[in-house]
Formats: structure tokens, sequence, C-alpha cells
């Protein structure tokens, strides 16, 4: 058997935040509910999301400190102590990925109300976790709706929806190391799945030229590619049609590096090295990435190239039961360092 869950509405617009209501009131969701944001994500959307459910809706609002397994377990407390029957999120990743894992592990619906572009978790059933010093990717349920106002993304600093098209992008490796780990290791492949992540990643290539502009209809495109990645992920099963040794190299960025960069920049820059293993056109990706304004090598991650090379090394061994381009034994030191070379990341 093979299950396929997918948000039932996803709403893309302007002017949103007075749309919850009825968003709530469609799904016949219960009358108690939680809205998670951080500081600055309420000023920005929350209070004003909170105001307009409390019209019909009893919600208590928390706030979120950082995408931890202590907050999660504080969210499910507060699920429990206060009956609330959903959970509506706020904010970018953290924010969300917290709300997802908490209302997963205590089965009650959560509404994703994303304040950035920066990467498909607004969408998919995967959450990453900083647990124990690393951040790892955990299985959950997607959102029951996705309610993606334009102008709220729109003020989030250009940085982010740079991120969001170097999470995208990572489809194009991810996709190849899935077909990998099918044809040696005979692990399950969706090839629809697949050809729905490869035309996000396809399109923010197409589409480059507009994204750079930053403006509203940059955000569509970008939110569209990442809610499709987040479909894609949901019909597969898994995390597999969005994340490959890309995503492992930039979650061993998160455990080594003393400042890792965005999640999307890291996972742009790891395509442009595997993709390379791949044998396919990296200089593409790369010139994608540059046009958009997104970090292509060490410099401008703003991570030392000591570091990339050892994220290379260690990449394989945060997933050992994920197969990939970079094998079962990864990469040797001067494999690591060469292929980061020649595409210019260090």
């Amino acid at each position: 058997m093979h299950l396929m869950e997918l948000p039932r509405e996803v709403l893309l617009g302007e002017d949103l935040k007075g749309e919850v209501l009825n968003v709530a009131r469609r799904l016949k969701l219960p009358e108690k509910a939680l809205i998670l944001y951080g500081p600055k994500t309420r000023e920005i959307a929350g209070r004003e999301v909170e105001e307009n459910l409390k019209r019909e809706f009893d919600v208590r609002g928390v706030l979120i400190k950082e995408a931890s397994m202590e907050e999660v377990v504080r969210v499910e407390r507060k699920i429990r102590e206060e009956g609330a029957g959903w959970i509506i999120a706020v904010g970018g990743g953290s924010i969300i990925d917290v709300a997802k894992l908490a209302s997963f592990r205590v089965d009650v619906p959560f509404i994703s109300f994303p304040t950035t572009a920066s990467h498909d978790g607004i969408a998919s059933a995967n959450a990453s976790i900083k647990d124990l010093g690393m951040k790892t990717s955990m299985k959950a349920r997607p959102p029951i709706a996705v309610i993606a106002d334009v102008k709220v993304i729109k003020t989030a600093p250009y940085r982010y929806l740079a991120a969001g098209v170097g999470d995208m992008i990572s489809n194009l490796t991810a996709v190849k190391d899935w077909q990998l780990a099918h044809k040696i290791r005979g692990e399950y492949y969706s090839e629809y799945a697949a050809s729905l992540s490869l035309m996000s990643a396809k399109m923010v290539i197409r589409n480059a030229n507009i994204i750079r502009l930053g403006n509203e209809e940059s955000v569509r495109k970008v939110i569209k590619g990442l809610i499709s990645s987040g479909v894609a992920m949901s019909i597969a099963g898994s995390s597999r049609p969005a994340s490959g040794a890309e995503h492992l190299f930039s979650h061993a960025l998160d455990a080594i590096a003393p400042k890792p960069a965005l999640h999307g920049e890291q996972c742009g820059v790891g395509t442009i090295i595997m993709a390379y293993l791949h044998g396919l056109k990296w200089e593409r990706i790369r010139e994608t990435l540059k046009k958009v304004g997104a970090p292509t090598n060490a410099y401008e991650l703003g991570i030392d190239p000591e570091y990339i090379v050892e994220a290379l090394t260690v990449a394989h061994k945060i997933r050992p039961e994920r197969y990939t381009i970079l094998g079962k034994d990864g990469l040797t030191r001067e494999a690591a360092e060469r292929a980061a070379k020649i595409t210019g990341v260090i």
C-alpha cells in the first residue's frame, strides 16, 4: 500500500490574513486552536491572523524560539493543556517545522502560513529539527492547508527568496540520486513525483530573470515551485524527490560550521558539486544561482572552505540508509577538494 497525503486547500494571493477564518470554517476545524509565531512574524502577520480567528475561535498564541525538540515537546504539552484541536503556524521554516512535528505527534491538523519562501517545508510532510547539535529531517504530515500571502512574503529580505531557489534547484540532483538508488538498490521510485519535482527546478531556471526582480510576481513563481516540491514529496511518500546528497551536505554544514548559512543557500551550493559528480551541466545551475543572487561558493556562504571539504567527506554518514552519488563510503578528502575546486565552490 502506498499512502499519499496532500494539503486539502492551497491559497496563493494577496491580503490573505483574514482568509484564514474562512479556511478554518470550510475545513470545519474545532473551536480551540493554537497559533505559533516568532517575535518578528507575530508583528508581520501573526497578530492580525490571531485577531481575525478570535472572532469565531478560541485561539491561544505560542512564541517559538527555534526548531528544536524542546520546543516541539513544549507545543505538544500546550496542545494538551489547552485542548487545542488544530494549529496554525505563522512564520518561516523553523516555526512551521515545530508546528508540523508537534501536530503530527499529538494527531491534530495544522495550517501553514509562511512568511518567507526560503524552502519547500511550507507544504511538505518533512520537518527539519535541530537536535543534539544537528538538524535532521523527520517524517511528519503535510499541512491540511497552505495560505501563502504574497504581500507578507515579499516583506522578508530578498535573501530568503534566493534561498528558496537554491532549495528548489536541488531537486535536479535529488532526483538523480533517487534514480541511482532505484537502479542500484531497487528502492521504490515514482516517475510522477520525480517529474513534478524536476518541473519545479526547471521552472526556476527558466524564470531566473523574473525572480531576481524580487517583486510580487517573483514571490508567486518561487512559492508555486516550493508547493509543487512539497506535493511531489507527499506523492512519493518520502523526501526523495527533493532531498539527496546536496541536502546531506547542508545538514553536515549545519553540524560542523560555526555559523551555517540558510538551508536553501547551502543546498544550492551543494547542488553545484553534486551535479558535477553526476556529470550534469553544473555550470547552468551555478549560472541560475548567480542570476538570482544566491551564493555559489564558500566565500558567499560565509563559511570557511575547510568546512566545505569536511562536510563533503562526512555527508554520507548523516543518513546512511539513503543511497546517493556519495556512495556507501563517501568522498575521500582529495576527491572532495577536487570537486569543490573544479566547480569554483572553494
